[in-house]
């Protein structure tokens, strides 16, 4: 009698041991939580909700790479060590960043005809205006991602987009 009980007691801790191998083992392959991964891929991306990759903000770009509709290699304020990490999260390979997504161009401010305002400043994504309220403003070249959101913004249109060094 209780080698039929501990011959079942060993045969349930088998299986069990198995199952638990193998539900490992699919959870390390199979995509997990969708919601998780759309979070994780959005922790990335710089969030700059700059509009250069096609998409109308940081998430939305998350959703669309998780769900393999956008490459991951279209993120100008990223720039290539986004695309490194992306890969790397992604178990995909990665790509150079894409031409359209290079930064082509840096707004340039006149500050002869600036008035101080501050709506470009309060649009930029990246802070890469600055000046104070009644001053004249200025562009921070090195910072700016070529969004041009500052551009409509401008009362006076002393904002113009010049070619990136």
């Amino acid at each position: 009698m209780w080698t039929s009980i501990i011959t079942a007691i060993l045969i349930i801790t088998g299986i069990a041991l198995l199952a638990g191998f193998l539900l490992t083992a699919a959870s390390r392959r199979l995509p997990g939580d969708p919601i998780q991964i759309v979070d994780q891929i959005d922790a990335l991306l710089p969030q700059t909700q700059c509009a250069q990759c096609g998409y109308p903000g940081c998430r939305p770009y998350a959703q669309a790479i998780a769900s393999d509709a956008a490459a991951i290699n279209l993120c100008p304020p990223g720039g290539a060590d986004t695309v490194l990490r992306l890969a790397d999260l992604l178990g995909r390979d990665p790509e150079p960043l894409a031409e359209a997504a290079a930064v082509a161009s840096v707004a340039l401010i006149e500050e002869s005809l600036c008035i101080g305002c501050t709506h470009c400043r309060d649009a930029c994504p990246v802070d890469a205006i600055t000046g104070a309220h009644q001053f004249m403003h200025t562009v921070i070249a090195a910072e700016c991602t070529g969004c041009e959101l500052c551009v409509p913004r401008c009362p006076v249109n002393c904002i113009s987009m010049v070619p990136a060094r």
